[in-house]
C-alpha cells in the first residue's frame, strides 16, 4: 500500500467514527477486509455510503429499509454478510 493509500484509509476510519459502537464496527470490518482489494468504483461507494445519515444506515444495515440506490443498498447487503470478528 502506497503512502496515499494509507493516509486514505486513515481518513476513512476516522470519517467511519459514527458515535454508534454497531455501525463503526461494520464500517470497520470493510475496511480492515475489504478495503485493499476493492475497486475504485467500491471505494467510492463506500464514501458515498459514509455520507448518508446515521438513522437511515441504522435502519438499512438491521433490514428494516433498504436504499433506493443499488449500488449502495448492493454494499449494505455485502457488508452485512461479512462474518463477524
Amino acid at each position: 500500500m502506497t503512502h496515499d493509500d494509507t493516509t486514505e484509509l486513515r481518513r476513512l476510519r476516522w470519517r467511519s467514527r459514527r458515535g454508534m459502537r454497531e455501525l463503526d464496527r461494520l464500517f470497520e470490518r470493510w475496511l480492515d477486509r475489504c478495503w485493499t482489494t476493492s475497486t475504485d468504483a467500491e471505494r467510492e461507494v463506500f464514501r458515498r455510503l459514509l455520507d448518508c445519515e446515521d438513522d437511515r444506515l441504522w435502519k438499512w444495515f438491521l433490514g428494516h429499509e433498504r436504499s433506493d440506490d443499488a449500488q449502495l443498498d448492493a454494499l449494505v447487503q455485502s457488508i452485512r454478510q461479512l462474518p463477524p470478528d
